[in-house]
């Protein structure tokens, strides 16, 4: 039965040494937060959503959801030129 004790002391070291870890990560991802308070969407085509969700709530577009009202109005401001982020894969 000692070996069962020896067992468990090292598996609670290990848990130990891995939210030492965690926590600098944590002060590095806080740091990259800082860094990047850039606008990611242009006020213009915010403006573009709201009118789709206009559109959206008054019947004008056959749009099921919100998401889909969204992905409306940034792909107008897209073709626009706005700054808009690429799509996600």
């Amino acid at each position: 039965m000692a070996t069962k004790r020896g067992s468990k002391k090292k598996s609670s070291s290990k848990k130990r040494s891995s939210s030492k870890r965690s926590s600098s990560s944590r002060s590095k991802a806080k740091s990259s937060k800082k860094k990047s308070s850039k606008r990611r969407y242009s006020p213009k085509a915010g403006k573009e959503v709201e009118t789709e969700m206009k559109h959206m709530r008054s019947g004008k577009h056959p749009v099921k959801n919100r998401k889909q009202a969204i992905a409306i109005g940034l792909s107008k401001a897209r073709q626009k030129g706005e700054k808009v982020p690429a799509k996600a894969a």
